[in-house]
């Protein structure tokens, strides 16, 4: 048996990163947190000939300085782990730009190569690139390939091995040099002299003086430990560095790159537009329309084999274990929990694949980085990046989108709180059921300003829902403005989107399944009653907390339809309907195996009153969304502790505005 290798990926957002991570690993591959951390940590393995490896998908980040708790990650990992070797990624299409991070990590004695990727788009644009003549002057072995086509992988495994072999590290005395013929050149020198103090086998007293240079507070922290506790900074420390560093990168690629194509003309005006200060916005704003439509479009047909699993499922059961005698009873809990959560799950990860799919084209064809610049001001007053925005939209439509669209969030913790502000936008499932009973409780008129007030609520929640948990997952005194490189356009990769929409896909059913099919036994067992909804745990459990659910607003019918909301903001109108019209038992209702009575709206609304009614609408709209929308929730964090810590919050959050607007409201109605 061969020997394992430890390697890691490193490069900046949009090199190609992920994509490299899930063609060597495939489905070997699991994710998780950094040890005290809230930074997602994915790791996974692969083999190539006798050797196996184990790689890291470090986070993506555009240096190693100290701004953010990704790049602390990642230099932590890289100087103090045990690894064979670092693959450092670079955009073949924009050289000049993507190699920063492999100019920051010189002086880091880990071996290195270096990876080109991108290199279709490279070619679409007419570069040229010298790979043998870069390796030479880096002193590093140097491949490319196309990150998702795995037949251009060849050279990246050779150069694999010979890195680990010859145990080869960047040259970089010509960036020393640079560096020590600037007007710098002093103040380098008395840290080097520092320097001394905390460099280690793994990185040079030459990458600890740079960061020195920028005042890095993390290293000069270090040093204070130590007993240097008077580190004098320059404030253009910062400036000179990234000026060597460009300087660096510039003469490495002399000769190196050769470029004989002119930009199209379309699509610079397009660019134009899509940066734009004020246009950008409009642009983005229509593209994500048409995005969400289209992943509605792509989305119908599996969740309509959801709705449908069943209709089609049920008188199979019937005639097959109920030809063997099985009871009604054990039917009706089979079709209940296992039957509604397939169908459940099969509708879920049907939006889920087409969001994938949709706003990957968007992500593959460099769009997405342009609305994280467009609207990085705006979001940022929220702690959020600009790529935010997309999530929070899609949640008009469905929470589960708002999930799954935080995939394009590079920071993990801010990937967590963009989700736990989507929340708060009214799902469309909650814009089908709120104005009924709007309209039913209040006239048209009266309607339409309840609707206008769950406006105002939303954007005060979405404002304080960033502030609680922007503290915990991207405080304020570490937030920087953006740092970003904008991708050059090109054609998306069909297959490769296709491929990772599927992958994606499938992981949340493997996930989703288990967790709904538990959710609804327990719902189930809650809500059973072979005597009436009086005889239900639920209904015990509403009844005696009726003084409370009282002085919150809600009576213990609406209070048990607030519960079964949970589950499906769809299911309201149903429990409602078995309570006040006995249409049929809660858990049917919920599960839709009931309808609702046609009059529902009008029946409630004779015998809930207003200040009630008002009370449990802004309660619904502000409670968890779905189950589908905690499970979404739980799939993209992989955190029960996050999950739970978003779905208590917006529990104790729709109570209190429950309780604010229900005495507010019974002082006029």
């Amino acid at each position: 048996m061969g020997e394992t290798r430890n390697i890691a990926l490193l490069g900046q957002p949009n090199s190609g990163k992920s994509t490299i991570f899930n063609t060597l690993t495939g489905m070997h591959q699991h994710v998780g947190n950094w040890p005290g951390k809230t930074v997602e940590k994915k790791e996974g393995e692969f083999k190539y000939g006798e050797a196996s490896y184990k790689v890291a998908d470090l986070p993506g980040s555009y240096s190693l300085s100290a701004n953010s708790e990704e790049e602390m990650v990642t230099r932590d990992y890289i100087a103090k782990n045990d690894l064979d070797l670092v693959c450092i990624l670079a955009d073949a299409s924009q050289l000049e730009r993507s190699m920063y991070m492999l100019a920051d990590y010189a002086g880091m004695r880990t071996p290195v190569m270096l990876v080109l990727t991108m290199m279709d788009v490279a070619k679409s644009k007419g570069k040229v690139i010298d790979v043998k003549k870069l390796s030479d002057k880096l002193g590093i072995e140097v491949c490319s390939l196309v990150a998702y086509d795995k037949k251009s992988y060849d050279s990246f495994y050779q150069c694999l091995e010979a890195s680990i072999q010859k145990q080869k590290t960047l040259d970089y005395d010509a960036l020393v040099t640079i560096i020590k013929e600037s007007e710098s050149a002093e103040l380098y020198q008395q840290y080097l002299n520092k320097a001394v103090l905390i460099s280690s086998e793994r990185r040079s007293e030459d990458w600890v003086a740079m960061k020195l240079l920028e005042a890095d507070e993390a290293v000069i922290r270090e040093l204070a430990i130590k007993g240097e506790k008077d580190i004098q900074t320059d404030p253009k420390g910062a400036l000179y560095a990234s000026d060597a560093r460009f300087h660096w990168i510039e003469s490495i690629l002399d000769g190196v790159v050769t470029d004989a194509k002119k930009p199209s003309e379309a699509l610079t005006k397009f660019d134009r537009a899509a940066i734009g200060p004020r246009s950008g916005k409009w642009v983005a704003f229509g593209i994500v329309v048409l995005a969400l439509a289209g992943a509605m479009i792509v989305a119908s047909p599996i969740m309509g084999l959801g709705s449908a699993l069943p209709s089609v499922l049920n008188p199979l059961i019937d005639a097959t274990l109920g030809g063997l005698g099985v009871s009604e009873t054990i039917l009706h809990f089979i079709k209940s929990t296992i039957v509604v959560s397939l169908g459940w799950v099969v509708s879920m990860v049907g939006f889920i694949f087409a969001m994938n799919f949709v706003f990957g084209i968007l992500e593959e064809v460099g769009y997405m980085a342009r609305v994280s610049y467009v609207f990085d001001r705006s979001m940022g007053k929220l702690g959020l990046q600009g790529k935010a925005l997309m999530p929070m939209i899609m949640g008009l439509g469905c929470t589960m989108g708002s999930a799954s669209g935080s995939r394009v969030i590079d920071s993990y913790g801010q990937r967590i709180m963009t989700i736990a502000v989507a929340w708060a936008v009214p799902c469309g499932a909650t814009f089908v059921v709120i104005p009924t009973l709007a309209n039913a409780f209040f006239g048209t008129a009266g309607g339409l300003l309840v609707m206008f007030f769950i406006f105002v609520i939303m954007f005060v929640h979405v404002l304080i829902t960033s502030k609680v948990f922007g503290r915990k997952l991207n405080p304020v005194e570490t937030r920087t403005g953006i740092v970003m490189e904008l991708p050059p356009y090109h054609k998306p990769r069909w297959g490769f989107i296709l491929k990772n929409s599927l992958m994606r896909m499938w992981e949340v059913f493997k996930k989703a399944f288990a967790i709904e099919l538990i959710v609804c036994i327990i719902f189930y067992i809650l809500s059973y009653s072979s005597s009436g909804i009086e005889g239900s745990i639920l209904y015990k459990v509403g009844t005696f907390v009726e003084p409370v659910s009282s002085f919150i607003g809600m009576k213990w019918q609406t209070f048990m339809a607030f519960i079964a909301a949970m589950i499906s903001k769809e299911a309201v109108l149903g429990v409602l309907s078995a309570l006040f019209a006995n249409s049929g038992s809660i858990m049917d209702s919920t599960t839709g195996l009931a309808a609702a009575s046609d009059n529902i709206a009008q029946i409630v609304a004779s015998a809930i009153p207003k200040a009630e009614a008002l009370a449990f609408i802004i309660a619904v709209t502000f409670n968890i969304p779905c189950l589908q929308a905690v499970v979404s929730t739980y799939n993209e964090t992989h955190s029960v502790k996050w999950t739970a810590k978003i779905g208590l919050y917006y529990i104790l959050t729709a109570l209190l505005l429950s309780t604010v607007v229900y005495h507010v409201a019974a002082l006029f109605m």
